[in-house]
């Protein structure tokens, strides 16, 4: 019985916690208002023609490949913002697969028992809050992180003695076509394999470095063909110079809330196994003595899993920042295919006694625990502050604003997108009118006869919402309206109602 459970239980109580997070993401796909990023996605991808699209993403920041997809996904399933989301739900599930077996590989190329890693790695991969959170984001990191794994996948092959001429080629072939995609579906793509190409090439490595630098050439090649947009003065100018927050909301996004003190526990839980937690007869490094060695194999354990490109693009990303602001914490998801799986290996392989295994497994406890409710603090509505996705609820105005005229706002692009997405779902009927900025705003007050009722709306954070919407409402004013505030009565919305009391002159 207790031979069962070791070889069968656990796995099985794995992949059920495993199964209710990833159930529990999909119940919460359309719990949220699309945020004003996966509008611009819905904006940007739900084109009449790819030529369309081609042309739409000439004026952008970001490579075709993710929006591509999107376009042919919205082509078959249709464009709404649950196919849309669902298509992330899908990508992350296969790259979270991916990362778990290319643990489970590592695990066996060094000597480590393959059970306890694949399960650690299937933990770290589906319920902690970095990879839920972006699970179901209409934006290309779940996409990212499945080509990235799969591109670690095939240089970890090629690090190792290929079984015949054929596998080589093969596994050379799907590096370069993986490497060409994370580069052609986000920028750190083409960061991250820059800097495999560099370490490679360092390494003597040639082949693996000159097919990565070939495979990331069309990602070249698609900056020369936006250049005239990425390389303008404003693009990216939300960007600030790296500090300790952004270390600090990076962190918390792969830990959860307060990630300074669970690090902290961590490295404590870390020293404590070590000094009390290990068998006895371990080395310096936790292996016992008197285990065989693993067989060898061609790079370490942070050379194989991709980590030292990932921290070369890391430092370099940094470093360039302080000149040209590119880091950002959302981005750094970046990292997972290689961060999880040495993870996954080197907790895998620690030996500990019966005092280390009740403590490693009421920590895990206590982690997956706070997970379940932590994983979801952006994706869920009405749990926090922060449950409407990057404090946006264009949903809210949309429904609220339906059927009604002389509408305006300072992000009308964005209530247009909202609306088609919720005209599409069935919750609303189509306006009668769209949605106006500031200067059809201004010509709208200089017509006549004036509209004796005028909206005006906007999401986002409470201040700069309010200082988007406050010059729309001075001008109003100034042409005899009162404005009054209207509409529902949540979180990141705000909605006047605009009453024309006495026309000018009159």
């Amino acid at each position: 019985m207790k031979l069962f459970w070791r070889r069968f239980g656990v796995g099985s109580v794995v992949i059920l916690v495993c199964a209710a997070f990833a159930l529990k993401a999909l119940l919460l796909v359309d719990a949220t208002s699309l945020w004003s990023d996966e509008l611009y996605s819905v904006g940007k991808s739900f084109q009449p023609s790819f030529r369309a699209l081609l042309a739409m993403l000439r004026n952008d920041t970001h490579p075709p490949v993710y929006y591509t997809i999107v376009w042919l996904w919205g082509q078959s399933v249709g464009q709404n913002a649950l196919t849309l989301r669902i298509l992330s739900w899908l990508a992350y599930g296969l790259g979270g697969v991916v990362m778990v077996l290319q643990s489970g590989a590592l695990a066996q190329a060094f000597g480590v028992s393959r059970g306890r890693t694949l399960s650690l790695a299937a933990l770290l991969v589906f319920c902690s809050p970095f990879p839920v959170r972006f699970a179901i984001e209409g934006k290309s990191y779940a996409f990212l992180v499945l080509f990235v794994g799969l591109a670690w996948w095939w240089r970890r092959r090629l690090l190792q003695p290929a079984a015949s001429r054929t596998a080589f080629v093969r596994d050379f072939l799907f590096y370069g076509f993986t490497v060409c995609l994370a580069a052609l579906t986000h920028f750190y793509g083409l960061f991250l394999f820059a800097a495999a190409a560099v370490w490679d090439i360092w390494q003597q490595r040639w082949r693996l470095g000159g097919i990565a630098i070939v495979a990331l050439v069309p990602a070249i090649a698609w900056i020369a063909y936006a250049a005239a947009y990425l390389f303008r003065d404003s693009t990216g100018g939300w960007l600030a110079q790296p500090d300790f927050a952004l270390f600090e909301e990076t962190l918390a996004r792969a830990l959860g809330p307060w990630p300074l003190p669970k690090l902290v526990l961590f490295v404590l839980l870390m020293l404590v196994l070590r000094r009390w937690g290990r068998l006895a007869g371990n080395d310096d490094e936790g292996h016992l003595l008197e285990a065989p060695r693993p067989a060898l194999v061609a790079g370490s354990l942070l050379d194989l899993s991709g980590l030292i490109p990932s921290a070369l693009m890391l430092l370099a990303v940094v470093a360039v920042s302080f000149l040209k602001p590119l880091a950002f914490s959302r981005y750094f998801v970046v990292l997972l295919p290689s961060v999880i799986p040495l993870l996954a290996v080197q907790l895998g392989g620690l030996q500990l006694n019966s005092i280390g295994r009740a403590l490693a497994l009421v920590v895990l406890t206590a982690f997956i625990a706070l997970w379940w409710q932590q994983s979801y603090l952006g994706i869920q509505p009405g749990v926090s502050s922060v449950g409407d996705r990057e404090q946006d609820n264009f949903r809210a105005i949309s429904q609220f604003m339906a059927g009604k005229q002389e509408r305006y706002g300072p992000r009308s692009r964005l209530l247009n997108l909202s609306d088609r997405m919720e005209v599409e779902a069935g919750r609303i009927l189509e306006s009668p009118s769209l949605w106006g900025d500031g200067d059809l705003l201004e010509k709208r007050l200089e017509s006549s006869p004036l509209p004796s009722l005028i909206w005006l709306a906007s999401s986002g954070p409470e201040q700069s919402m309010r200082r988007r919407l406050n010059p729309l409402m001075q001008r109003v004013e100034t042409r005899g309206y009162e404005c009054r505030e209207d509409g529902p009565k949540l979180d990141y919305t705000g909605v006047m109602r605009c009453t024309l009391i006495k026309a000018p002159g009159g």
